[in-house]
């Protein structure tokens, strides 16, 4: 397996409609160009969910996840928002996951006509190399898939896993978890977006 090394902080977000205006606004003028101009973010994406929930997915690629710990992402964070930002997060409901890349090491995002968001929850450590060699049994054959990374989020309350998956053309409506057998009991989201367009 290769190295492990680069973090993710990835965002997904449903604003209510009375404010999808301001918030598009927000992320596109602010939030994202604020967070990509930092040391240490290598990619700042925005995504559309088609179908599901939540409506918004914003990627950021970290060096690590020591990234998030720097004084310049804790000068725009937290209690050091921006008074637009505080004024738009205290009315969306926010999903916020940081997790470490445990394969393939250092990819970053790359651009395609979708990307698969697919969450296991509760799934201990230990287990981790028989969740990516599942991972990349369910995605790698496929003719579609561009890029496939698997990370891992230590929670308070266990561990959990994220599979994102690059995917040019775009997958079937209805992806196939067959291939995961004891670990497809553990999946409880799997999401496909396509990336945001500006103004689109």
């Amino acid at each position: 397996m290769a190295k492990k090394g680069n973090g993710l902080l990835l965002v997904l977000m449903q604003p209510p409609s009375t404010l999808e205006e301001e918030f598009t606004a927000w992320y596109d003028t602010e939030h994202v160009p604020e967070r990509a101009a930092l040391p240490g973010f290598k990619s700042a994406l925005r995504y559309v969910n088609l179908s599901g929930y939540p409506r918004y997915m914003a990627i950021y690629d970290l060096d690590s996840v020591e990234t998030l710990d720097t004084p310049e992402y804790q000068a725009v964070s937290g209690q050091n928002f921006s008074p637009w930002t505080k004024r738009v997060t205290s009315r969306v409901q926010v999903y916020r996951i940081v997790g470490k890349q445990v394969y393939p090491g250092d990819a970053v995002t790359q651009r395609s006509s979708r990307a698969v968001l697919l969450r296991m929850r509760a799934v201990g450590p230990e287990k981790e190399d028989q969740i990516v060699a599942a991972l990349r049994a369910t995605f790698e054959g496929r003719p579609e898939t561009r890029g496939l990374r698997v990370f891992r989020a230590d929670e308070a309350r266990g561990t959990d896993y994220f599979c994102l998956v690059e995917m040019t053309p775009p997958p079937p409506q209805q992806i196939d978890l067959r291939e995961l057998g004891q670990f497809a009991a553990n999946v409880d989201m799997v999401n496909i977006y396509a990336p945001y367009s500006l103004g689109g």
